[in-house]
């Protein structure tokens, strides 16, 4: 347990942080070519404005829950293993989503400060133990530049659809798409045409999750955008179907004072949230709510049960990205990442936990 000054600390640092900011179908929707064309250089000290190869250090967190280190059931969830990712090169940090090849091996991240971050888990048994082939990249815009450029930043989510990636920028509330095919990181982004209500998301509340759907399953060929905290006149979650065939606008239920992070949709259909919280008087909060993607359409309000939630009793962060992958044994696996905001008393958490229900 870290000492409890720290964990106060953590408190205030979060605070500021919210208050300012069989697996066939779904490999379709990630079957994204993850691996680098080729050999990147060696790192810039300062920042990232090409690819660049870099260090990743990880330290195991052989348990979850601080107060009993031998529990390892958590809801719906079992826990797998977990690292405390660091790094020497000073661009590392701020990671908001991720997502696995269907091995859950490969892996692309974004940092909220406009940087592709691609490598992968490496895995002794069903445990994760470290990161390999880890490069950082800047996400680039129309023009070839990087994002931060235009002052594009807070990219916070990813959904895959073969090799297009599309990335949503919470800052300025639009989505860019990304063809990997075509130079893999250094693949400029063309923005993609979003609803005119996705602009008047509130600032720094706006776009946070991204999900594309595949075939075979409802809403097939729809890119889901959930918002963090834009709220609709009943005080719900708004988030938008976009293209397919039944664009529109939907509603998810809020409640508990939980913002949405991210999201992940399952082989079964089923859509799990990310959400997370913060009060003086609750302290942090995660949980996952799993959600019927059936139910989803143009002006539906959906809602469905916890299947998991943890506080600072458990070891959790910012935890801002989740996303899931059938092993060979037919366990499905759930990963999530967390956002240090890059600061030196929060954490780059990768957990790993086993669906059970």
């Amino acid at each position: 347990m870290r000492p409890p000054v720290n964990r106060r600390r953590f408190l205030q640092d979060v605070a500021a942080a919210l208050s300012a900011a069989a697996l066939p179908s779904l490999a379709q929707a990630q079957s994204a070519p993850l691996t680098p064309p080729k050999r990147a250089a060696k790192p810039s000290p300062y920042s990232v404005s090409e690819p660049v190869s870099i260090e990743v250090k990880a330290r195991p967190l052989p348990s979850f829950d601080i107060r009993d280190r031998s529990r390892t059931r958590f809801g719906a969830l079992e826990y797998r293993s977990g690292l405390i990712l660091t790094s020497p090169f000073p661009g590392f940090g701020g990671l908001s989503s991720l997502r696995l090849d269907p091995k859950g091996e490969r892996f692309i991240a974004v940092s909220d400060k406009g940087s592709w971050f691609t490598g992968r888990i490496v895995y002794r048994g069903r445990e994760m133990v470290g990161l390999d082939d880890v490069e950082a990249a800047p996400l680039l815009g129309p023009d070839g530049r990087p994002i931060t450029s235009r002052n594009w930043y807070d990219s916070e989510s990813i959904a895959l659809d073969g090799s297009v990636v599309y990335v949503g920028l919470e800052r300025v509330n639009q989505v860019l798409r990304y063809d990997f095919a075509k130079g893999f990181t250094r693949a400029r982004g063309e923005v993609v045409p979003m609803p005119p209500a996705v602009r008047k998301l509130p600032l720094n509340k706006g776009l946070e999750a991204l999900v594309f759907v595949p075939k075979g399953l409802p809403l097939a060929g729809t890119l889901l955008a959930l918002s963090e905290r834009g709220l609709d006149p009943s005080g719900n979650l708004i988030a938008f179907l976009v293209g397919g065939k039944t664009p529109g606008q939907f509603s998810i239920r809020r409640t508990d004072s939980f913002d949405i992070s991210d999201a992940v949709l399952l082989p079964s259909g089923d859509l799990l949230i990310l959400e997370r919280k913060f009060s003086w008087i609750g302290g942090v909060g995660i949980r996952i709510r799993r959600l019927a993607l059936s139910e989803i359409g143009p002006g539906a309000v959906v809602d469905g049960p916890a299947i998991f939630n943890a506080d600072l009793g458990n070891e959790i962060d910012n935890m801002e990205g989740i996303d899931a992958h059938v092993t060979a044994e037919g366990e499905t696996v759930l990963t999530m990442v967390s956002d240090d905001n890059f600061s030196l008393i929060q954490r780059n958490l990768l957990l790993q936990f086993t669906l059970l229900e």
